[in-house]
């Protein structure tokens, strides 16, 4: 039977299992968007920006763990996709994106929206592919999908010229979905002698980082941490791989860590590093970090080991299985000296988030949120100073529940994340706290949650400013405040009744605590207006370039 290219995307993609996918359509991909709109199998999400799609993606992929597609068209399409693939690069999230292209024909002749889109996409993906022919689809679109979520996940390119998505050819058979590469087996030498290093460990801390969310070893992370009764940091892409109740959890390390967290780091003799990557905000300044200790390293990515911080033992292996084959060779820690001190540092020294009662403080929005939802839920974030403290504040409990941008930090994330979230989680609530000056970036997408409904309620923590810009100008540039505050307030209310999405004013009501029950319990979308005080910082802060010791604090 004979197919058009765009017809073989969209039967691979069915094959993959792919149920929904965002995108927007142009000259170029307009093949593809018409075998779509044939298909019975895959719903199309229409997002307002390329983005916004790009970050609908994301929330699909982050949420569930597998990977989720989108659509762009050339030219502009690629480019305004660009952040969002780079961001999940960063991030090691599986998404593909799949643009358009100008005739062959016409490449190189700066013909209308033509752009090298794949030279422009080689540094950002795991992997990029330029489609030649129809034949190659079948090739392209498997390996997409292996590549995507084998080892370290991340991010797949797929560029198509439009003559090849209306090529026709006869496909007898199909060619099997493609499926995650086996990971690297761990060395049993290693093995043992990370064991054993584990085990002479006097003051030892396990240090969690997204990898340990993305093998899916969660369980086996919390099975070493209470073997060893040991204290556990989490990295800004690890929160809730243990739960942040948990009596051994420390938090998020690094810049705005609890003081007791980078305190508790410079004391250890032993450092048990999972699928973490030294990243500068979790560090510091590298020569200072965890001065005094040995360091276990477990990473999936051999890229990764030696860095920036050199290991004494480096592993290269899934999580999962490296942990499987540690856990029978681990003693038992009963609470000794170590835990006592962590028990003291944390009394001593404990975080201050001040005004927990006052739904209009910065950190009494996040706490009357978080003790207000019930069932499941999936909070993300934009990037700021809301970021930050709903990483040191929100009581995670469990993997995919966290959702935001850490290793790119790209504002406008959080509106499009939550809807792909909510898409793929139609019966949980998604939170996304975001800032203003992180709304505006992607707020058209407003319109999108409204068409699809999703269950995705926006709290927005409004102080008519850059925020984090603002503080670091108020700190470290002499309180020359510069185009961080914006001269005029926007009325957010009224945009989001615009788009048709129901909206809420904390600062414009009797009873803020009423209304902001009454707006998380609204089915459907919901704006959440939450005025604060920009001269709110969020502490402690590391400050930039300098160690973790030497944080400042209110």
């Amino acid at each position: 039977m004979e197919y058009t290219g765009a017809e073989i995307i969209i039967k691979l993609l069915e094959r993959q299992g792919i149920q929904q996918l965002a995108g927007i359509p142009g000259g170029a991909n307009l093949p593809m968007y018409d075998a779509l709109s044939q298909s019975g199998n895959i719903r199309h999400v229409l997002a307002r920006h390329e983005q916004g799609a790009g970050f609908i993606a994301q929330g699909q992929a982050r949420a569930t763990g597998m990977p989720a597609v989108f659509f762009a068209t050339s030219g502009p399409g690629a480019t305004n996709a660009i952040s969002a693939v780079a961001d999940a690069k960063l991030d090691s999230i599986p998404i593909i994106c799949i643009t358009g292209q100008v005739p062959q024909a016409m490449i190189g002749t700066d013909a209308f929206q033509e752009i090298d889109t794949y030279g422009l996409s080689v540094p950002i993906t795991k992997h990029s592919f330029f489609a030649r022919s129809a034949s190659e689809l079948l090739d392209i679109i498997p390996a997409a999908f292996a590549i995507a979520q084998s080892g370290r996940p991340g991010p797949v390119w797929i560029d198509v010229p439009k003559d090849v998505q209306l090529e026709r050819i006869s496909i007898g058979e199909w060619p099997e979905p493609g499926t995650p590469d086996l990971p690297p087996e761990a060395e049993a030498k290693s093995i043992q002698l990370a064991a054993t290093m584990i085990n002479e460990a006097k003051r030892p801390i396990v240090y969690v980082g997204g990898g340990a969310i993305h093998s899916n070893a969660s369980e086996r992370v919390r099975m070493l941490v209470e073997a060893l009764n040991a204290p556990t940091v989490m990295t800004l892409m690890g929160l809730g791989a243990l739960p942040v109740r948990h009596p051994l959890s420390l938090g998020m390390l690094g810049m705005h860590a609890a003081r007791y967290t980078n305190q508790a780091l410079e004391e250890c003799d032993t450092l048990i590093a999972l699928g973490a990557r030294f990243d500068d905000r979790a560090t510091g300044k590298v020569a200072q970090f965890c001065p005094h200790a040995k360091i276990v390293h477990i990473d999936i990515d051999a890229s990764e080991l030696d860095k920036i911080k050199n290991a004494h033992i480096g592993i290269v292996a899934d999580l999962n299985e490296a942990l499987d084959a540690i856990l029978p060779k681990i003693e038992s820690r009963p609470e000794d000296a170590w835990n006592e001190r962590i028990t003291l540092l944390k009394s001593s020294q404990p975080m201050q988030m001040g005004d927990l009662q006052n739904p209009l403080s910065p950190y009494g929005i996040i706490d009357y949120v978080a003790r207000m939802l019930e069932g499941e839920t999936y909070i993300t974030t934009d990037v700021g100073q809301h970021q930050m403290r709903v990483a040191q504040a929100f009581p995670f409990e469990r993997p995919r529940q966290w959702l935001t941008s850490g290793g790119l930090g790209t504002m406008g994330f959080g509106l499009p994340a939550a809807i792909g979230a909510a898409l793929e989680k139609p019966n949980a609530t998604v939170v996304c706290f975001s800032g203003d000056g992180s709304l505006l970036m992607n707020i058209q997408e407003l319109i999108t949650a409204v068409e699809e409904n999703v269950n995705v309620k926006i709290v927005l923590c409004n102080n008519n400013s850059l925020g984090l810009v603002h503080q670091q100008q108020d700190l470290f540039y002499g309180k020359r405040i510069f185009a961080s505050n914006y001269s005029r307030a926007v009325d957010f209310r009224a945009i989001a009744e615009g788009f048709q999405m129901a909206a809420y004013d904390l600062g414009d009501c009797q009873d803020p605590i009423l209304e902001l029950a009454k707006a998380l319990a609204q089915p459907g979308p919901a704006l959440i207006n939450a005025p604060i005080d920009v001269h709110q910082k969020v502490f402690p802060m590391v400050p930039p370039g300098g160690a973790n010791k030497e944080m400042i604090y209110e």
